[in-house]
Parts: structure tokens; sequence; C-alpha cells
């Protein structure tokens, strides 16, 4: 709308910058009295005329005193008839200059077209304008059902699984079909079919899009990318005609590569929503589904696409003949991390202490988009305090930063918060260094960031991939060390624990519910989560549990709260004296790093 707002006041505008041009022509530059005929005569007879110029009808008359004067006679009447007429004497016909000159029409012509001219050039205008804008609505219709999808430019796609550090399974799985795509024959030879589809399985930020534009610079052969969302459409049908579009234009390619990202946009489980097999949605999975393996699957065409949610997905989308091949991409673990920061600080000037394996052993859980946010956002604090080379400390700083959110110094605690806050997170690190089980305490810090009023960070010693009974045991009571410091040396507690309470309650109910650690309850899960597509996200559970039995699962979840409390509570109260020199500390420096605090804890 502001582009044809726009188009329209140009216009306007070029039409009023013409007008006002030719407002001129037909006009005089100098300016000049117009006086009768008989006045004409009597200056004639004075003798004051030295100059007549005829143009038409129009008398230009100069005087002797250089005055410029203009008078009208009749159309087609000489000018000596009409001095003969008035007995003007032919001697005072010959003392004048008369110069006969032919008719200036181009004023006339300006004067009498131009009204004419500008509106019909303006409707003429407008008149093209529309055709065109309908003109282009008519384009769009008949392209409405075509499919954006979007055909890599290998010459341009230099990107290739050297470029992507970690996931080796998942390279290796990934590279089989380029190599299929490259020598068919090799596989043919001994039986072996194309895949139809491999699907790459992950959480947000491991990787997918990446490894998919990998294998779009390996293959030689054409590779289409679109997005699931964009198969979907308000209006019915819209969404598989594009999908028959794509595999249409892929086809003429083949042998190629598909790549749906965010599969899951448009793969949701039929039957889930409120339109019933009506929904566009679904019309568009049923055609996928069609497509890849119906009655004609006799195509060289493999399917890649990606999602992080395989768990609302179609059964029909997943079975063999469709997604033949599903490639998991896990968290990196530390080896990979390592390889992920090295390739993410090539175009970065590290200092030479910054090592990347110590960055990595305190970077667990993060992902490979967290670990490229890591480094951009060390790069950035070092810009911003006009350095040049990115330091250890902005690097170990910026870790904190993409966990807990930037440092908030002008958030300034009076001295009882503070020494509450003090207390609270000296409560999480002494029960975490006390107990066994318990991650190893790396930073304990008073100083606020993002929402907390202060924070502890404790990592694991290794990467983890499986928890026990006794790690959760551990974990709960590190939870509740700070309420429990609270108690022990204010006699109540503050609201900085309501988020730790939230954890702990989370936890004991997954021990309880999906993890079948209790024993009281026994090794089975309760609840089944539920997800309506079009309503939201898992709005409500399926309860496949009694009443009395949803009493014993408050039950067993108020015991471990309470249990993790009195563990808390007892070590806290064993250990007294170092919990006043970690506060002590804390109050003096805001900050203690891990080696000052095994320091003092030894």
């Amino acid at each position: 709308m502001k582009e044809i707002i726009k188009k329209f006041a140009i216009f306007f505008l070029f039409l009023a910058i013409i007008a006002f041009i030719f407002s001129f022509f037909g006009t005089d530059s100098e300016e000049s009295n117009e006086i009768s005929i008989a006045t004409l005569i009597q200056e004639i007879n004075s003798d004051e005329v030295a100059k007549i110029e005829v143009q038409g009808n129009v008398l230009d008359i100069t005087l002797k005193n250089e005055e410029h004067q203009t008078s009208k006679k009749e159309t087609g009447e000489p000018l000596s008839d009409l001095l003969k007429n008035y007995d003007v004497s032919a001697e005072k016909i010959a003392a004048m200059d008369i110069n006969v000159g032919e008719e200036a029409n181009s004023g006339m012509l300006w004067t009498t077209i131009l009204p004419f001219l500008i509106p019909g050039l303006f409707i003429i205008a407008l008149i093209w304008f529309m055709m065109r804008q309908v003109q282009g609505v008519n384009n769009r219709a008949m392209t409405f059902g075509q499919s954006g999808a979007k055909v890599a430019d290998r010459q341009k796609q230099k990107f290739t699984f050297n470029d992507v550090a970690g996931a080796k399974e998942a390279k290796e799985d990934l590279f089989e079909i380029v190599e299929f795509l490259k020598h068919p024959q090799k596989f043919i030879a001994i039986g072996a079919k194309i895949p139809k589809g491999v699907l790459l399985l992950g959480a947000p930020g491991t990787g997918k899009t990446l490894l998919a534009r990998a294998v779009s610079g390996e293959a030689k052969g054409p590779f289409f990318h679109i997005s699931g969302s964009e198969f979907v459409e308000m209006f019915v049908g819209v969404g598989a005609s594009r999908v028959r579009d794509l595999f249409k234009k892929a086809k003429k390619s083949a042998p190629c590569i598909i790549f749906i990202d965010e599969i899951d946009a448009v793969g949701r489980q039929r039957g889930a929503g409120l339109g019933g097999s009506h929904d566009e949605r679904e019309q568009t999975l049923n055609q996928i589904l069609v497509e890849m393996d119906g009655f004609d699957n006799q195509t060289n065409i493999i399917v890649l696409a990606a999602t992080n949610r395989p768990d609302v997905l179609d059964p029909a989308l997943l079975r063999p003949g469709r997604f033949d091949r599903q490639v998991v991409i896990d968290l990196p673990d530390m080896k990979d991390r390592a390889a992920i920061l090295g390739i993410h600080a090539k175009d970065k000037p590290l200092a030479k202490n910054v090592d990347l394996k110590v960055v990595a052993q305190r970077t667990p859980g993060f992902s490979g988009a967290d670990l490229a946010n890591l480094l951009n956002e060390a790069a950035i604090m070092t810009a911003r305090d006009n350095k040049k080379i990115i330091e250890e400390e902005t690097v170990l700083n910026a870790i904190e930063r993409v966990l807990l959110g930037r440092e908030r110094k002008s958030h300034i605690l009076s001295e009882k918060e503070k020494k509450i806050t003090a207390y609270h997170e000296a409560g999480h690190a002494l029960v975490a260094h006390m107990l066994p089980n318990a991650d190893p305490v790396h930073k304990v810090s008073i100083i606020a960031r993002g929402r907390a009023a202060g924070y502890t960070i404790s990592l694991p010693r290794e990467d983890k991939k499986m928890q026990s009974y006794s790690d959760f045991i551990d974990s709960m009571a590190v939870l509740l060390g700070g309420y429990a410091a609270e108690k022990i040396f204010f006699g109540e507690v503050t609201t900085g624990a309501s988020n730790d309470l939230k954890k702990i309650t989370n936890l004991a109910r997954q021990i309880v519910t999906q993890f079948g650690m209790d024993e009281k309850l026994g090794p089975r899960t309760f609840g089944q989560k539920e997800e309506m597509v079009f309503l939201g996200k898992e709005i409500h559970e399926r309860r496949d549990y009694s009443e009395k039995t949803a009493e014993a699962i408050d039950q067993e979840i108020s015991n471990y709260v309470g249990q993790a409390l009195k563990t808390a509570t007892k070590t806290i109260s064993e250990e007294k004296d170092k919990m006043e020199k970690i506060v002590q500390m804390l109050i003096d420096k805001e900050t203690i790093e891990k080696e000052a605090f095994e320091k003092l804890m030894s």
C-alpha cells in the first residue's frame, strides 16, 4: 500500500512540474502596456512611434523613448489599410519601421491543448497502472500453486562436511547418500536401492540445517531446499499442489535431493486437529506420502528432512519406504565442542592464553549454535571495550552471559539483601561441595545476572548421557541449599528461593512419574502427554491412574522434597565454619572462582 501511494505521489509531482513549465510558453519575458488603436494613431501622428512589428492581429509597438506597447487589430486586415482608414499620411507611415512577421501559434497551441492534454495523460497513466497491477495479480494467481523451492547454486556453495565439526556418525550416514548420487552403479550392482528419505532428528541448534548445507556442497546433482511452512496456505489444495509441483521439478532433474526444513509444520500426526480429513495440512501431508512412496515410486529422488519434534510426526511418514533412515544428531560432547569452537574461532583473534578445551569443559549441554553465539558474544564484548584481541576472561564471561544474562552492576543490593544473597549462594555451593554425587562448584557470585540476584555454577566432571538415582537425590539437596541456609541463619526464607523450589518440584515429579525410580510406586510411568495440534502445546495430560494413585504421587513428591531439605539443613549445620568463610569472601570479593573455592574448602 505504501509503495502504491509513493508511485501516485511521484506521478502527480511530475504532472505539476510539466504544467508549471508549460505555463510559461506563449508569454513574453518582458511586460508591455496594451493600448487601443486610437491611442496608437495619436502616437503616430505625434511622431512618437519608432517601430511596429506585426504578428497576426498583434501589434508590437516600440516608441522612440524605447518604451514597449502592444495593441490588437482585426484579423485579416492589413496594417496599411487600417492606418489609411484613420487618415494617417503616407509620410508618417514611411517614417516608421514596420515589420510584418508570421503569427506565433505556439502559445495559443499550448494554451488550447494543455488543459486537455494533462487530464488525458493522467487517465492513460492511471489505466496503465491499474492494468499492470491486475496483470501482476493474475500472474501470482497462476503461480499460486507452484512450489517456492530454491535450487542451491553449486558454483557458490562451497560448504562441505569438512566445515562441520562433530556429528561423526551423522556425517557418515549422509556421506553414503552423497556417494549414491555420485556413483549409483556401485550400489545398484549389488542390488542396493536408493533411500527414499533421510530424516535428521536433534535438538534445536545441533546442526541439522548445517549438515543439509554440507550435503548440498558435497552433492554433484541438483539440491532443492524449502521450508515445511511454505507448503501450508489458508486456501485448500494449495499445499498439495505445491508438493506436486516440487516433485515434478525434481523428477526432471533426477537424481537429486529435496531438503524440507522443519517438516513437522506439515508432517504432524493426522486426525489430531479440528479439521478432520479435509484439513489443508493433512492434504499436504497425504500428497507428500504419495509422492515419496505411492503407486508411481520409481524415482531417483532423495528427500532430506529435518525436525526437532519427531514425537509429533505421522507414523506413515516414518515407515521404511518413505524415511528409510533416521539420523540422530546429539548435543556435542566435550571433544566435539572443542572442535566446533575451533571452527568458529578461525576468524576471531583469540589471545594465546585462551584454551578452547577449557571452554568446552565449561559448556556441557551447549549446542553448536550456543557455542557460535558464545564466541560471538565474546567478540562483541571485546569490541565494546575497544580491544583488538579476545582474552580468556572475556570468553569465560561470555559463557555466563549466554547462560544467565548480562551482569547488572547497576542493580545495587542493600547491605541486608547482599548478606541474604551471600548466605543463599553459599548454601548452594557448600552442599554441592560436600555431597559426593553433586557436580563440582566452578563459580559462586552475588553479582546480579539476568533475573538472578546471585548464582552458583556447578558443572559435571565429564559429560553424562544418563543420570542415576543418587545423582538426582544430591541434586535436589543442592537446589534447597539456599533455602536451608536462609532458614538456618535468618529464621525465615525470601522469594529468592522460588525458582529453586520450582526446579526441585519438577525434578521430584519426574523421578516418580517418568523415570520409575520411586520404591513405593514402582517401575512404571504415570500420565501421558497429549498435544492438540491447533490449540497449543501439550495443553493437557491424560491420566492413566486413579485418584488414590494421584494422592500417592503427591505424597512421594513431598517426601523427596522434604528429604532433600533435611540433607541440606544437616550439611549446612555441621559445616557452619566453612559456610561463614564462603559468605565472608563473597561479601568482600563478590565472586569466588573454582580454584579459590577449593582452596577455601580445604
